[in-house]
């Protein structure tokens, strides 16, 4: 691939205000990111408002263990629209278990467990767009 092509194809993402991108043609393959990291964002001050000392309950933060998406794309929880889905909460799974899939590019990729544990939580809903790292799975503690 020639640099011609990369310039036109970093145009293209600049352009479309794209974070990510993959090309291929014949043998050739390439994926670009747009390092994001230091955005700055104007936030307004607002004066802060006094809150009520939150309940013992609501002060609970859930502690289990996560398991996050590797890339972005949409999440699906069963193979298709009319089957059970692939976990539930309080399903038992172990490490390699599929939890459901992740569709990027047309392409399903199943996400699978990387350790064991029950299920406390499925933190997406089906078919909902998930960011690379976004937690998807909340195991017990």
């Amino acid at each position: 691939m020639d640099i011609k092509k990369i310039r036109e194809l970093v145009d293209l993402m600049e352009e479309k205000d794209l974070l990510n991108l993959e090309y291929g043609h014949d043998d050739k393959y390439i994926s670009l990111t747009r390092n994001t990291a230091f955005q700055t964002v104007a936030v307004p001050q607002v004066a802060p408002v006094a809150s009520p000392a939150p309940s013992p309950a609501s002060a609970a933060t859930p502690s289990g263990k996560l398991e996050t998406s590797p890339m972005v794309g949409v999440f699906y929880s069963a193979p298709s629209p009319n089957d059970p889905p692939f976990v539930k909460v309080g399903q038992k799974v172990e490490a390699g278990d599929t939890l459901g899939i992740i569709e990027a590019m047309k392409i399903m990729n199943p996400l699978e467990a990387t350790q064991s544990g029950i299920i406390e939580e499925i933190l997406v809903n089906n078919a909902e767009v998930v960011e690379f790292g976004q937690p998807v799975i909340r195991y017990k503690a």
